[in-house]
């Protein structure tokens, strides 16, 4: 089933996620999600030919928007990579259908968020995108063509990511403006996020950096656990030859969060399956497991590095957890603003998203 919370989240994939190639320098905060970028990296269309009722759906409009119109072509394209996946897995017609009008929400924000940038006049300069880019290598420690690269292999032309990059920062532009000065963080809301995230964290012990990559029977991938195996097995083969890189391996591959290319980040001992657990007591960093055979699929697992864990104190966490609940009541006043942008433009969808 596609949970209909979990559209949006399907429909997008943040212009700024490429994952490094090594662990960062500092751990991570336990459990405390970094901030959601909102703009998407759409897909291509779908290759298949469509018929001739579906070309009339794909020629008409989907909405009016202010005196801007978004064509069902547009609605078809963002939701068709998502929605390929959907009916492979045998999703409903219904929820193909939430699908696409969740899509159709997303272009109307899209064309909202465009009224705003023209009025105030915050368009994206050449030059911010240029920088936005090489910041992007930067921070995961890749070089601009390593990037490039990576950006190609998601299908993606580069003039393309190029207007993704703009349009990010022309949201970050709009919500500077309109929403940000409206936040206010509280000290005892920063001492109850820190209970709630690290109340229970360890007193000692080892924590290690791990790469995993999945591929179950009756998944995508592969309709047996041994065809998962076989998957798994020639992509060990692929990174112990140094043909692919172990994340771009993983992108290809696993059926358990692709986008994060296999990263499992630090991970404390404690918190380990006991099936890793075991299979990393004696792996130095840089070696790959042998594939291993459990009863949900076949698994590769990559050590990369240990490292005695150190508690967080509420002095080191408190920058990042005061920024989490920024970026989360910044998203909470940004929801409240466009609802009441949505409600001073004339809004109308059309032919199969009307009524």
């Amino acid at each position: 089933m596609f949970p209909a919370n979990s559209l949006r989240s399907q429909l997008t994939c943040p212009a700024r996620r490429i994952i490094s190639k090594r662990p960062a320098s500092k751990r991570p905060m336990m459990r405390v999600l970094a901030p959601h970028l909102f703009l998407a990296l759409f897909a291509a269309l779908l290759a298949t030919v469509p018929s001739a009722a579906e070309e009339r759906l794909v020629e008409g409009i989907a909405a009016q928007v202010g005196g801007e119109i978004i064509l069902v072509s547009e609605v078809m394209e963002m939701a068709g990579p998502v929605e390929e996946r959907m009916r492979a897995a045998g999703a409903p017609e219904q929820e193909v259908a939430r699908l696409r009008t969740d899509a159709l929400e997303r272009l109307i924000e899209g064309k909202l968020l465009m009224s705003v940038v023209d009025r105030l006049e915050l368009g994206a300069e050449r030059e911010e995108i240029d920088n936005a880019i090489s910041a992007i290598a930067e921070d995961n420690g890749i070089t601009q063509q390593e990037l490039i690269d990576s950006i190609s292999s998601h299908g993606l032309g580069i003039d393309e990511y190029r207007n993704k990059i703009k349009g990010e920062i022309e949201r970050s532009k709009v919500v500077n403006a309109m929403v940000r000065s409206r936040v206010q963080i509280r000290d005892d809301e920063v001492k109850e996020l820190f209970d709630e995230q690290f109340a229970d964290q360890p007193t000692g012990g080892e924590e290690v950096y791990l790469r995993h990559i999945v591929v179950t029977p009756k998944g995508s991938k592969a309709a047996t656990n041994a065809e998962a195996c076989a998957l798994v097995g020639e992509a060990r083969s692929r990174i112990e030859a140094g043909e692919l890189e172990f994340g771009a391996v993983a992108q290809r591959v696993t059926d358990m969060n692709p986008e994060r290319a296999g990263e499992l980040g630090w991970i404390h001992r404690k918190d380990l399956a006991a099936w890793m657990s075991d299979r990393i007591e004696s792996m130095e960093p840089g070696e790959l497991s042998q594939v291993i055979e459990m009863p949900f699929g076949c698994n590769l697992l990559q050590f990369v590095d240990r490292r005695e864990y150190q508690n967080v104190s509420y002095e080191a966490a408190e920058p990042q957890l005061r920024n989490v609940l920024f970026q989360r009541k910044t998203e909470e006043e940004y929801i409240k603003w466009l609802d009441l942008l949505r409600g001073q433009t004339h809004i109308e969808r059309k032919g199969p998203f009307g009524g």
